[in-house]
């Protein structure tokens, strides 16, 4: 043993401390360390013998921490086993009903989906999942899934109202044939009509067109009745007339015989033909000058429109309808038609009818002018029409009197609908208001689920596009390592977000909301399918926010103030206090009377919406016939010597430099000169020195060309045919 060794276990025994030895006991749940005294060490040689203290009276003892807890002789607790949740599930879920069935908000289920192969931009709250899909997001959430027991709903009741059979031949009486007036606009239809009951609607039409399907019941001399249906002629009113064709029983074909078959007399051909409806030719305007009828019947035959003179069967009466030439033979000929059809119809048991145009009236509320069909309509009748009902509180003719009953072939006026129904609606009646209410609320029910299914079909129509790209991306990734796949979709996904358009501005986004109003459910009509053929979108897009039947309301105005939009009316009125509420908004009002009119303002408004275009008009021209270099202060500057070939070059203006068809500069002149004068202007034949605001080398036989760049309001491109 070395010094330095018995030195230290020299100190250590004269200090009287023990030998410390250490001994683990093993317990349950504890361990403990308890000090003993160990034996004494041998005596070294040359050393006395050390007897170590005795040991204390008591013992120390440490307790070790376990996973239990401090206390060695308490049994320790075993935390019970977490339930997982569990989720019910059916199939064809949406993204908000498994939300709501696991208890957790929307984002939760996107970024439970975030690895899947769906497009979580295009993914709505309503947007149905795959079944996969749903176990996969309810998996990732640490939950487990059941499937919710099948419960057989029971089918829904269908409560609709249809129409009766066929009436027993014993019970049906003749009626008066339904005569439908059409033809082009301006031919004379309305004065046709004016003239066979003695009237003057003609004279009360704005612009002096018809503009709404008008029925009129005309007793003629000998007796008999005619309903007449009176339809535009203008071609933005294509669905008012075929309207009228499908509910008639004759069509009298107006046309002028100064003009000839025109774009809308063929149309009319078309609308009697798909409503299997014979056709009276009634060659109007035959008291002028220049009507030549024989040509009229010649270009009909191009229609498939023979008339008896060339071996046919349809019947053709020059008329005048102005001087009133010839009418009876057109009424003859009328009721002779009738008679070979053998117009007959039920009057007896409920009412069967067809809505021919609906308005909004200030007194009345929702009137619609109808056609009984069948049956005979009376006062607290219960009608149904569509998704509207009414129990009939009124009836009144064209002429605004009270009528107790309508028959088979009469049209009248019906007040006391709930709601206001769409033209051309089927009218029944049924047996009770409680009935018209199952009707309704039936009909709603199947539009609701013919929407909802609509919905589904695009939304899978949706999943399968993009299940279908994602498939195609995987396959042409399948040959590359994981890390190769995940970097080349980075890639990818980077580029497609730098494609993308960059969100336009406020000036480059145009956009005209519109409220529309009219008096009739028809010209409503009319002015929404006149806009959807609106394509010029890329100019300004058009918007309509709003649109009904009546006058200009406050709400209207408050639509208008809240998208910045305007209100177009057509026959319709605005009180004072609108109007006042609207200046004071800075709302516009059109409103307008003729159709044409009104699209004609609506066009200039959105033509106001564009940017006005910047047009070059040419001033002058000028040729390069020398160069040379001049000095000013300390610098050479080209000068170009020119001759003015046409108009004049004025130092004012904008300049360019052309050479052989190329825009070598564009910007102004620091100099022009005329001999060794500085001048403004420079006329044709005169020559002239001019330098550059750039320095750039002449060369004989450049161009000069001197303009003005003028502003020019832009067009809007979109035509709607009329």
């Amino acid at each position: 043993m070395s010094a330095k060794a018995l030195f230290r276990l020299e100190a250590l025994l004269r200090s009287g401390l023990a030998v410390r030895q250490l001994w683990a006991l093993r317990c349950e749940g504890a361990q403990r360390m308890t000090w003993r005294a160990a034996a004494p060490y041998p005596p070294c040689p040359g050393l006395p013998a050390v007897v170590p203290a005795p040991p204390a009276t008591g013992h120390r003892i440490r307790l070790m921490s376990t996973k239990h807890g401090k206390s060695s002789g308490k049994t320790p607790k075993t935390k019970p086993k977490q339930e997982m949740q569990e989720v019910e599930i059916k199939q064809r879920m949406t993204v908000a009903e498994l939300a709501e069935a696991m208890n957790r908000d929307i984002d939760h289920v996107y970024e439970a989906l975030l690895h899947l192969p769906i497009d979580l931009d295009s993914l709505e709250p309503q947007s149905v999942l795959q079944d996969e899909w749903t176990k996969e997001a309810i998996r990732k959430s640490g939950m487990k899934y059941r499937w919710a027991k099948v419960t057989e709903g029971r089918v829904k009741e269908n409560k609709d109202a249809t129409k009766r059979p066929p009436a027993d031949l014993a019970v049906l009486a003749a009626r008066p044939p339904v005569v439908t007036i059409m033809g082009h606009v301006d031919h004379g239809k309305t004065t046709l009509l004016d003239s066979l009951r003695k009237s003057q609607v003609a004279a009360m039409e704005a612009g002096g067109i018809t503009q709404h399907i008008g029925a009129f019941l005309v007793q003629l001399p000998s007796g008999e009745k005619i309903t007449f249906l009176d339809t535009p002629g203008h071609a933005a009113f294509s669905a008012m007339r075929a309207r009228g064709a499908q509910v008639t029983d004759i069509v009298i074909l107006v046309v002028a015989a100064d003009d000839g078959v025109m774009k809308q007399t063929a149309e009319s051909i078309q609308h009697a033909r798909h409503a299997g409806v014979p056709i009276i030719v009634a060659v109007n305007k035959c008291d002028r000058p220049d009507a030549d009828p024989d040509r009229v019947k010649r270009e009909l035959l191009a229609h498939d429109v023979v008339c008896e003179e060339y071996g046919g069967d349809v019947q053709a009466v020059h008329i005048s309808a102005l001087q009133g030439d010839n009418l009876q033979a057109l009424a003859e000929a009328t009721v002779a038609l009738a008679e070979v059809l053998e117009l007959k119809a039920d009057p007896t048991g409920l009412v069967e009818g067809a809505v021919i145009e609906s308005r909004t009236d200030k007194g009345k509320g929702p009137v619609t002018t109808a056609i009984v069909q069948r049956g005979v309509l009376r006062r607290g009748c219960v009608l149904v029409a569509g998704k509207a009902w009414a129990k009939v509180r009124f009836l009144f003719d064209e002429h605004n009197r009270a009528v107790a009953e309508a028959g088979p072939s009469v049209a009248v006026e019906i007040v006391g609908w709930k709601d206001l129904p769409s033209a051309g609606e089927e009218i029944l009646e049924v047996e009770s208001e409680q009935r018209a209410r199952e009707v309704v609320a039936w009909r709603l029910y199947v539009e609701e689920q013919e929407k909802l299914q609509e919905d589904v079909q695009a939304i899978e129509a949706k999943q399968r596009q993009h299940l279908e790209s994602y498939r195609k991306e995987r396959e042409s990734l399948g040959h590359l390592s994981w890390r190769q796949r995940k970097s080349a979709m980075y890639r990818a996904n980077k580029q497609r977000m730098a494609s993308r358009p960059k969100e336009r501005t406020e000036d480059e986004f145009r956009s005209l909301p519109l409220v529309i109003k009219g008096d009739v459910d028809g010209s409503v009509e009319t002015i929404l399918n006149i806009l959807d053929s609106y394509d010029a979108d890329e100019q300004c897009h058009l918007d309509v926010v709003h649109f009904g039947v009546g006058d200009i309301s406050e709400n209207d105005i408050g639509l208008a103030e809240t998208f910045s939009g305007a209100i177009y009316g057509f026959n319709v009125e605005a009180n004072k206090s609108v109007r006042q509420i609207a200046a004071k908004k800075g709302i516009e009002l059109k409103l307008h009377k003729v159709i044409y009119k009104l699209i004609d303002d609506l066009k200039e408004e959105l033509s106001s919406k564009l940017p006005p275009t910047v047009e070059e008009n040419v001033i002058g021209e000028a040729s390069v016939l020398a160069t040379f270099c001049v000095t000013v202060g300390k610098k050479k500057v080209p000068v170009a010597g020119c001759r003015v070939k046409e108009g004049q070059l004025d130092r004012r203006m904008k300049f360019k430099l052309i050479r052989d068809g190329d825009v070598l500069w564009e910007g102004h002149l620091t100099a022009l000169k005329h001999h060794k004068d500085d001048v403004q202007a420079v006329k044709t034949g005169m020559e002239c020195g001019l330098s550059l605001d750039k320095d750039i080398d002449f060369r004989p036989g450049d161009e000069i060309v001197c303009y003005e760049e003028v502003e020019k309001r832009q067009r809007i491109s979109w035509d709607p045919g009329f």
